[in-house]
């Protein structure tokens, strides 16, 4: 008799044919899948051989035979993908492809031979295995100069932290904003500040003097001409 095998991995649905049994067995790429397949054991007389194969079952034996048993234990295997991990010894000869992949998917074979013309158990398994979704979302760095586009989402630009080294002071000018490596680079920045306002009163305080010298000079002079023509 056929039981169906249901796993996290594994979708089974079951159908039947006029001479066999089909079914359709899912998954996804990089899991066990596991295809189910029975025969009834009363006693240990009714242990008996069966085969895997791909495509579907032919007249006798399997076609592209997958792994082979006697009942008792596996006697011909192809591959290490390929296994059968129920117990033999109570009829359950499922097969379970190791990390399935999408080229596993077709038609296979589940043939238990019983004594007897044409009394052979056989079952057609249709496996489709599904790509695995995989996340194509890649991690992007935002920078100061971009944007967001109209009607996407905005991202705020991450603040750009500038590091200005003592060789640089005299090249770059520094403002109360900049980021000082030391204490002795913020001292001179401030002695800096506090420089430029001291020689404008310097600047204004010459100019002053220069003009009273000149009235001073035009004052005399007026008085050397008017005393001249007094005398």
């Amino acid at each position: 008799h056929l039981h169906p095998l249901r796993s996290p991995a594994t979708f089974v649905f079951l159908s039947t044919g006029s001479s066999v049994s089909e079914l359709i067995v899912k998954g996804k790429a990089g899991q066990n899948i596991t295809v189910p397949c029975f025969y009834s054991v009363r006693g240990t007389q009714d242990i008996t051989s069966m085969c895997w194969g791909r495509d579907r079952c032919p007249i006798s034996k399997c076609y592209r035979t997958i792994i082979w048993t006697d009942g008792w234990k596996v006697t011909e295997q192809h591959s290490s993908r390929y296994l059968l991990k129920g117990n033999l010894h109570m009829g359950d000869v499922s097969l379970t492809i190791v990390n399935a992949e999408e080229a596993d998917s077709g038609m296979y074979c589940c043939r238990v031979e019983i004594s007897g013309l044409f009394n052979d158990q056989t079952t057609n398994h249709k496996v489709v295995i599904e790509k695995a979704r995989i996340s194509t979302a890649s991690p992007h760095t935002y920078t100061s100069a971009q944007t967001s586009a109209p009607g996407s989402t905005s991202i705020s630009s991450l603040p750009t932290t500038r590091i200005w080294s003592s060789a640089s002071t005299s090249e770059a000018p520094q403002t109360a904003s900049s980021p000082c490596l030391s204490t002795s680079d913020c001292s001179d920045v401030t002695s800096n500040l506090q420089n430029v306002p001291v020689l404008l009163p310097s600047r204004h305080y010459s100019e002053n003097w220069l003009y009273i010298g000149i009235g001073t000079c035009a004052a005399l002079l007026v008085i050397i001409i008017l005393v001249l023509f007094l005398t």
